[in-house]
C-alpha cells in the first residue's frame, strides 16, 4: 500500500495516521462537518469533507466513502473500529472496488457477526461454552422451555447484535415472555433483525479477552489477554493488561480457545475473543469482534507489539513480525476519557473544551482525538480520549495511574475523570490480591459513590483566530486576523444557528431536554394524557439515548417536532395540568 484512507474519525483515526507515518504510508482522513477541526484531520496527510452532520450521511456512508478513496487515490482503506469497521458489505465494497482492505475477510465477518454461528464454531474446537440453543427461537415457548431445562437465571440475546443491545437477563420464570418480546423489538430496531437465543447467565461476571494476530500465511498468535470488567451499560470504562488474578490454567484456556476459534474461522488480521469469567471459575466463550479494539494499547504496552502495524504488515501480505506469545512486560492500564457525567447516569456532556491539559511523566501514554479548543460534538461517541499508564508491576501501575488521573484537567464540559480517580481508590479494584469488580459493578456496589462531574465556565475568545475552507471539497486552512472574524472561529463555542435556547424561567410544567443532542423521537402524540414520571421524549447524544419524563400528571403540548438539534435546558413541550 502506498496511501491509506483512514474511514473513521477520534482517537483511533489519529492513532492509525501516526502508525501510516511510521510504516511509510500517506494517510487521508475524512471528516464531516462538525469535524472539519478536528485532531485526526490535522495529523492526517489530507483531508476530505464527507458533506454530512450524521453518521449515516458521513461515516457510515459507504458510497462516499469510497468516491473519496477514489478521488485521493488512496489504495487501502483501514476501517478503525465502530462504525463500519465490521460491516462484512463494507469489506467486500472495499475489494471490489480494488483496494487492500485492512481487515479479516468478509466471510469471516459474516460468520463471526453472527452471534449463533460464532457459538456453534466454538463448540466445534471445544471452547468453554455455557448451555445454550443451538440457534435463534421461535417464541417465547421455547425461551420458557429452555430456562425450565437449565435453570435460572438466562440471558436472551439478539443474534446480530452487540454492546447490549438487544439483551435481557430474566430471574423469574413470570417475567421471560415479555423480556423475550422486548429484546426482539430492541434488536429490529437496532440491529434491522430481531433473531434472539438464549443461554444462561452467568451473574458477576469478569470479562477477560484475549488479543490475537493473524497472517495470510496461516500464523495465528495469541498476543495477549485483557480484563475489561469495569463498564456502564455493557460499555467498557476502564482496561489492563494482562488479566489479573486469574490462574495459569485459565490462562492457558483463554489462549487455547482463542487460538482453535480464529484458526478454525481461517481468520486475518487483528481481532478480540472474549470470555466471561463467573465468580465461581466458571468461564465461557461470549463472541469474537472481527476488529482492533480500543483497549488495544494496553496490549501494545505489556508485549511491546504495535497492533496497528501489524494490521498493515498482514494487509500487505507480510507475515507476523513474531511468532509466538510474547512474555508480558509489566501492567498497563486504559482510561477511557469519556465527555459524560457520571453523577448523573453518564449523561454525555458535549461542547467546547476549553482547557485540555494531559500528564505525563514516566508510564504515561495519551491517545487523544480533542486538544484545547475542540469541540465535543453531541452526534458522535462521547470518548474524547485514552490514558494508558504502565508500570513494572499492576502495584506500581496504580500508584502511576493515581498521579496521572490527578494531573489530567479538562475544563469547558464535564468528564469521567472523577470517576477514574474514585475507582482508583477503591479497594475492590486496587486490593492486593483481590479483584471483587464485575461487569455490573459500577450499577451496583459502586452506585452511590459516584459524584457529580464539575463543569468549568467558559473561557474568552481567543486572540488568534483560524478558519478553514474547502476548494472542490478538499479541506484548506486559513489564518485570518481574529477582529476580522470574531465570534465566527471553529475554535470558539458555536452561538449561530442554535434552536430554542434554555429559558432562565422556572416552569415546572415545562419539558426541557436533559442534554445537548437531537431529538430522536416522541413517544407520545400531541394533547395525550401522561402520569408524571412517564417517558414522553428521547434525546440522542453521542450515540447514547436519554428519556424526557413528564415533570407532572396532564396532557402534552409538543412544541418542536423530532429531528432537530437542541441545546441542555432547551424547552420542547409542556405539560398542561388541570387547575
Amino acid at each position: 500500500m502506498k496511501k491509506l484512507l483512514i474511514a473513521n474519525r477520534g482517537e483511533i483515526a489519529v492513532r492509525i495516521a501516526r502508525a501510516c507515518r511510521d510504516y511509510g504510508v500517506q494517510s487521508v482522513a475524512v471528516y464531516a462537518d462538525a469535524d472539519i477541526d478536528a485532531l485526526h484531520v490535522r495529523q492526517a496527510d489530507e483531508a476530505y469533507s464527507l458533506n454530512g452532520q450524521r453518521p449515516i450521511e458521513t461515516y457510515l456512508d459507504i458510497g462516499k466513502l469510497l468516491a473519496v478513496a477514489k478521488r485521493s487515490g488512496a489504495d487501502a482503506v483501514h476501517p478503525g473500529y465502530g462504525f463500519l469497521s465490521e460491516r462484512a458489505d463494507f469489506a467486500r465494497a472495499v475489494i471490489d472496488a480494488g483496494l487492500i482492505w485492512v481487515g479479516p475477510n468478509p466471510e469471516t465477518i459474516d460468520v463471526l457477526g453472527d452471534k449463533v454461528q460464532a457459538r456453534k464454531l466454538a463448540q466445534q474446537v471445544g471452547a468453554p461454552l455455557v448451555a445454550g440453543t443451538p440457534g435463534p427461537v421461535e417464541g417465547a415457548a421455547q425461551v420458557l422451555a429452555f430456562a425450565e431445562q437449565h435453570g435460572l437465571p438466562i440471558a436472551i440475546k439478539a443474534a446480530f447484535g452487540g454492546g447490549g443491545r438487544g439483551m435481557k437477563v430474566a430471574w423469574r420464570m413470570d417475567e421471560v415472555a415479555e423480556l423475550f418480546a422486548s429484546a426482539v423489538r430492541e434488536a429490529e430496531a437496532a440491529f434491522g433483525r430481531g433473531e434472539c437465543f438464549v443461554e444462561q447467565f452467568l451473574d458477576r461476571p469478569r470479562h477477560i479477552e484475549a488479543q490475537i494476530l493473524a497472517d495470510k500465511h496461516g500464523k495465528v498468535v495469541v498476543v495477549g489477554t485483557r480484563d475489561c470488567s469495569l463498564q456502564r451499560r455493557n460499555q467498557k470504562l476502564v482496561e489492563e493488561a494482562p488479566a489479573p488474578f486469574i490462574s495459569e490454567e485459565q490462562r492457558q484456556c483463554i489462549h487455547q480457545a482463542a487460538h482453535d476459534i480464529c484458526a478454525k474461522a481461517g481468520y486475518v488480521g487483528a481481532g478480540t475473543v472474549e470470555f466471561l469469567l463467573s465468580q465461581d471459575g466458571t468461564l465461557s466463550f461470549l463472541e469474537v469482534n472481527t476488529r482492533l479494539q480500543v483497549e488495544h494499547p494496553v496490549t501494545e504496552e505489556t508485549t511491546g507489539v504495535d497492533l496497528v502495524i501489524e494490521q498493515l504488515r498482514i494487509a500487505d501480505g507480510l507475515p507476523l513480525s513474531f511468532s509466538q506469545t510474547p512474555t508480558p512486560r509489566g501492567h498497563s492500564f486504559e482510561f477511557r476519557i469519556n465527555a459524560e457525567d457520571a453523577g448523573k447516569g453518564f449523561m454525555p456532556t458535549p461542547g467546547h473544551i476549553t482547557a485540555f491539559q494531559p500528564p505525563s511523566g514516566p508510564g504515561v501514554r495519551l491517545d487523544s482525538g480533542v486538544t484545547s479548543g475542540s469541540q465535543v460534538p453531541s452526534t458522535f461517541d462521547s470518548m474524547m480520549a485514552k490514558l494508558i499508564v504502565t508500570g513494572a508491576t499492576r502495584e506500581q501501575a496504580i500508584v502511576r495511574a493515581r498521579r496521572a488521573l490527578a494531573e489530567f484537567n479538562i475544563e469547558g464540559i464535564a468528564s469521567v475523570l472523577p470517576f477514574h480517580r474514585a475507582v482508583m481508590d477503591h479497594d475492590d479494584f486496587t486490593g492486593a490480591g483481590r479483584f471483587a469488580v464485575h461487569t455490573r459493578w459500577i450499577e451496583t456496589d459502586f452506585a452511590d459513590q459516584i459524584t457529580l462531574a464539575p463543569r468549568n465556565a467558559m473561557s474568552a475568545d481567543p486572540g488568534v483566530l483560524r478558519t478553514f475552507v474547502e476548494i472542490d471539497g478538499k479541506r484548506h486552512e486559513l489564518g485570518l486576523p481574529a477582529e476580522l472574524l470574531r465570534g465566527l472561529s471553529l475554535n470558539a463555542p458555536a452561538t449561530a444557528g442554535e434552536r430554542t435556547p434554555p429559558s432562565e424561567v422556572d416552569d415546572p410544567q415545562a419539558l426541557r431536554t436533559s442534554v445537548a443532542g437531537n431529538l430522536h423521537t416522541w413517544v407520545v402524540e400531541d394533547g395525550e394524557a401522561v402520569n408524571a414520571g412517564q417517558v414522553v421524549a428521547v434525546i440522542e447524544a453521542m450515540k447514547m439515548e436519554t428519556s424526557i419524563l413528564a415533570p407532572a400528571d396532564g396532557k402534552v403540548r409538543i412544541a418542536e417536532q423530532a429531528g432537530a438539534y437542541f441545546e441542555a435546558g432547551s424547552i420542547i413541550g409542556r405539560i398542561e395540568t388541570a387547575h
